[in-house]
């Protein structure tokens, strides 16, 4: 009768497809239904655990929906003051050079009030990983205009949509930290579909990879929804951003290493 359990056991593990990474905690998921935040942290996670470096990494989450990253994600983390996630992360990059270090940042802390760190972190080329969630608002304090948010697009602060003349153009600050020398590797994924969260993964695992070969900064932009933020089901969100965030953010890599 016990070799019958055990049997059963072993069959159900063989023909298991999926489990929850060890490396998310068991607290519910706080994100709004149908965020893709959850499923980045997932991924970022997986990535961690099958480079068995969970003792080996500390990740950097500052002000925004990105704080809540630290009741999730089980491994080292460090809150940062808004925007100043690059700058801490490259302190403990410096301290400790053999450690995976990586910032977890939405765009209106990366892309607005962080842009300097973001810039010159990228700049000096420092050794870390960024991960930079964009949903082209701010999610957490009132769905306000963003530095990304897209022409026309409404917000608590353009509530009759964006206008370039006035309010200036989008921020396509992935494109422009690609020209710096000292970024290494940089791309831009989503998660919204299966095939799109594998591609994110294979992104998100060469990108910490890569520091290893101390070559420079990767990073890594999430092009997600925020259904909260834009008034929509999360599956009128996914729909409104696949025809109208891709467009201006197209997917794929923007900078590969030359070998």
């Amino acid at each position: 009768m016990a070799e019958n359990v055990i049997n059963k056991d072993i069959v159900k593990e063989e023909n298991l497809v999926y489990k929850k990474t060890d490396l998310l905690t068991d607290k519910p998921l706080s994100y709004c239904p149908g965020c893709g935040h959850g499923t980045a942290h997932r991924l970022v996670m997986e990535v961690i655990e099958e480079l068995n470096a969970q003792d080996k990494t500390v990740g950097v989450a500052p002000v925004g929906c990105s704080v809540l990253a630290y009741e999730f994600m089980d491994i080292d983390m460090q809150q940062a003051a808004h925007g100043r996630a690059p700058a801490l992360a490259t302190a403990l990059k410096r301290l400790n050079p053999e450690n995976y270090i990586f910032t977890y940042q939405g765009d209106g802390d990366l892309a607005a009030i962080g842009t300097a760190e973001t810039i010159h972190a990228c700049n000096r080329g420092e050794n870390i990983t960024i991960i930079f969630v964009n949903n082209g608002i701010y999610g957490m304090t009132g769905g306000q205009m963003a530095p990304t948010t897209l022409p026309g697009m409404k917000s608590s602060t353009s509530p009759y949509g964006r206008e370039v003349h006035s309010m200036g153009a989008p921020m396509k600050i992935t494109e422009l930290i690609a020209e710096l020398p000292g970024t290494y590797y940089v791309t831009r994924q989503a998660v919204h579909t299966p095939a799109a969260a594998r591609k994110a993964k294979k992104a998100l695992k060469k990108a910490f990879e890569n520091q290893k070969l101390k070559k420079g900064l990767s990073f890594v932009e999430i092009v997600s929804n925020c259904n909260s933020g834009w008034k929509m089901t999360p599956v009128q969100a996914n729909q409104w951003m696949v025809d109208n965030m891709f467009p201006f953010y197209p997917l794929g890599d923007i900078k590969v290493p030359e070998e």
